[in-house]
């Protein structure tokens, strides 16, 4: 066999004389969006005040380069070069050093200040888009490894080094509502953090969303009295996974063969070895109409069975108020938690993985910028793209949309992008920017 050497670089021949390019020809699709929803103003009225005196940059435009920069997946302050180095597409961009400035302002009053400004934003979306059929907020907690001396980094229960922060997402938008920094050795089960997430969760939702028929879902580290207490005294509805404690495990043993029912696929089809059934457990110090149910299945070949699995199956158990008599229904409703896991890899790939400053208060507010990039990469989602494009992850939407190289010219006082002819998705970005211009701008 006779292997043809590749010369494409003996025969490559490479000048410097293109002018008005830019690489970033679709990451101005989420700087316009922020304007158009209204963001990028209301930030300016949450960071009033911060400039002692006239300077050249407003902070709240600052601010929402920054997580535009975050969004088009920078990981550290000085990736915000990526923007400043092409001032035609994005405007007069703040130096580092000014970036800095106003993400040190962000203290605990401000920060309060600026989730209000992401809530402002949001309302406006649901308005144009439409509001989910119901809103079912996920929580749960994950881990994020500092490789250096952070303030408050701390060994993790993985025995790992670093943060454990407390996110909230919403299931159906797949929108970043709430999170919440906290030492890596904070308990996945703290109630009062819980509390506080769920807190700031509610405060981004419009007002009108916020009402019996939502649905709060946690892993078992939801499972404590004050935090479900908590949210059945707002009139929600909470699904949360339960420990497998010996009075659960008798519970499981004792049900009778027959009152096992097919449990159902996320289609909606009755799924082969699986099945659900409602638990006899006194639960009598929970929140009233608290229910205990069950599902039980074959494990996948190769899995290794634990102490608590009983005759070759596996037992998973969630404590629910919801009423219903379809209990596979309220089970194939608790299982679409594990979305969160994919919400929390992308927000990883969206300025999560790393939290770049010392100081703890900075690392919070890189965390509020890093959740209004994941906002940001949504909206345009929801708002300007259709088909495949809605619903990819961000590293395949910058690869498709965001990255795309343009050219740029200018004629008649108006400015001109130009995408590569031929490329594949080079007519979805051309009716998102058609669909951005068609957006009512924000009061």
């Amino acid at each position: 066999m006779q292997v043809k050497r590749a010369k494409l670089v003996e025969s490559l021949q490479v000048v410097a004389d293109a002018d008005r390019l830019t690489s970033r020809a679709g990451t101005a699709l989420l700087s316009g969006l922020a304007d158009r929803v209204g963001l990028t103003g209301a930030l300016s009225q949450a960071m009033g005040g911060v400039r002692k005196r006239r300077s050249r940059h407003d902070p709240g435009r600052t601010l929402r380069d920054l997580a535009v920069m975050i969004a088009d997946g920078g990981d550290c302050l000085t990736d915000l070069r990526a923007l400043r180095d092409q001032p035609t597409l994005f405007g007069d961009v703040a130096s580092d050093a000014t970036g800095w400035r106003a993400l040190a302002a962000l203290d605990t009053q401000r920060l309060a200040a600026v989730r209000r400004a992401r809530a402002t934003a949001r309302a406006r979306v649901w308005e144009l888009a439409g509001a989910p059929e119901r809103v079912i907020v996920d929580l749960d907690a994950t881990l994020v490894t500092a490789h250096s001396d952070k303030e408050q980094a701390a060994g993790t229960y993985k025995h790992g080094f670093g943060f454990h922060p407390l996110l909230c997402y919403e299931a159906t938008t797949e929108e970043a509502l709430a999170g919440i920094l906290r030492p890596g050795n904070a308990g996945a089960n703290t109630a009062c953090d819980h509390v506080e997430l769920l807190d700031r969760a509610l405060e981004q939702l419009p007002e009108e969303a916020v009402g019996p028929g939502l649905l709060v879902r946690a892993d078992s580290g939801g499972a404590s009295h004050a935090f479900l207490d908590h949210v059945a005294s707002l009139g929600l509805c909470f699904s949360v996974g339960f420990d497998l404690t010996e009075p659960v495990r008798k519970a499981v043993l004792a049900v009778s063969e027959r009152a096992w029912r097919p449990a159902l696929t996320q289609a909606g089809e009755q799924r082969d070895g699986a099945a659900v059934a409602e638990l006899a457990l006194d639960l009598s110090t929970w929140p009233s109409g608290t229910r205990a149910i069950c599902r039980r299945e074959r494990p996948h070949p190769g899995a290794q069975l634990s102490f608590t699995d009983d005759n070759g199956y596996r037992f998973q158990v969630f404590i629910s108020n919801q009423r219903g008599g379809r209990i596979e229904r309220l089970e194939q409703l608790h299982r679409q938690h594990a979305v969160v896991e994919d919400r929390i890899r992308c927000g990883k790939d969206t300025g999560l993985a790393n939290l770049p400053f010392r100081g703890f208060q900075a690392n919070a507010a890189w965390l509020e910028l890093a959740l209004m990039a994941q906002d940001l990469l949504a909206w345009t989602q929801r708002l300007l793209l259709e088909g495949e494009l809605a619903r990819c992850e961000p590293k395949r939407l910058r690869y498709r949309l965001l990255h795309v190289a343009g050219r740029l010219t200018q004629h008649a006082r108006r400015l001109r992008l130009h995408l590569p002819r031929g490329w594949a998705w080079g007519d979805a970005l051309l009716q998102a920017f058609a669909r951005l211009r068609a957006l009512p701008q924000a009061p």
